[in-house]
């Protein structure tokens, strides 16, 4: 069943306790995220942006959404904004971001039935999650550019955001994105007709995509439209579903040409696979997210905008 669950969170973003390595970075994490959030919360002013070290509650559009920033903060210079899958709170990118901090200023912050944010008043669809990430880059970021580095249902978001917001989004680092047309990948692979683990594969991840989830998310399948000429890392797992009897070949392909789907964000896109990852990349792998986060933000720190 661990399994099942694993491979239906590659799929749909739900967070699944049959991941190799998460549970492990969840308790360091968690450890890291209590330290930042009893840091003295400094609050310092450039122009209307009010910029702060730690983790706090703001409002955005009536709700309470949990922020968390740290690294230094220096104008017009990029700031990494990190973006977890679904089931998963900003503590699973604490690692992550106290690496990426030393160099850049980073936030990451809970969506909307995530973590320590409030639960959505009804169903969400992508458009209404934009609007509490445009909130909440309102206030971490002002009008300086932004990277987006998102994991799984973060990545489909991050994705969907970029192209309607070229004036803000400057770069961007996809680990193991949910694919852009998840359930025509998932019916393509696995039929109605299909038993035991494949079977529940296929409904819990089409039930997923659907609003099943904790965000009340309806993500349609969609086509990936451009978002600029800017730096776009794509890295995706290397293995996650050789244990799928009849299916586990098929479900990789499908994976890959999803993933190759999102090199449409740009003509700077580039594709890699995390050599001896799973689905949780950052965890997995994280010397290649650093890097690839580095590099888009440096990229982008260069670009004139």
């Amino acid at each position: 069943m661990l399994k099942t669950i694993a491979v239906a969170a590659t799929f749909s973003a739900v967070a699944g306790a049959g991941f190799v390595g998460h549970g492990e970075l969840t308790a360091q994490t968690q450890t890291e995220t209590r330290t930042q959030n009893v840091v003295a919360t400094k609050t310092v002013r450039h122009g209307h942006l009010d910029s702060f070290t730690g983790t706090r509650k703001i409002r955005v559009n009536g709700y309470s959404v949990n922020v968390s920033c740290s690294g230094r903060t220096a104008p017009r210079e990029p700031v990494v904004m990190l973006m977890a899958g679904a089931g998963d709170g900003l503590d699973t990118m604490a690692g992550l971001q106290s690496t990426l901090s030393k160099e850049d200023r980073v936030c990451s912050y809970d969506r909307l039935g995530e973590g320590q944010s409030d639960q959505p008043k009804g169903p969400q669809t992508i458009r209404d999650s934009g609007k509490i990430l445009t909130g909440v880059l309102d206030r971490i970021a002002g009008d300086r550019p932004v990277v987006l580095a998102a994991h799984s249902l973060g990545g489909l978001i991050a994705g969907r955001y970029a192209p309607d917001h070229q004036d803000r989004v400057k770069g961007l680092v996809l680990m193991d994105a949910t694919l852009p047309a998840l359930k025509a990948s998932i019916l393509k692979v696995i039929p109605e007709t299909a038993t035991g683990i494949a079977a529940e594969v296929r409904a819990q991840a089409i039930s997923v995509n659907e609003g099943q989830n904790p965000e009340r998310l309806v993500a349609p399948d969609a086509e990936v439209r451009s978002a600029g000429n800017i730096p776009v890392q794509i890295i995706k797992h290397e293995a996650e579903f050789g244990d799928i009897p009849d299916y586990g070949p098929a479900l990789e392909q499908a994976w890959s040409e999803g993933q190759q789907q999102w090199r449409a964000l740009s003509k700077r896109s580039v594709l890699s696979t995390a050599a001896g990852s799973g689905h949780y990349i950052h965890v997995d792998r994280p010397d290649l997210a650093v890097k690839a986060i580095r590099e888009v933000t440096c990229q982008a720190a260069a670009a004139r905008w």
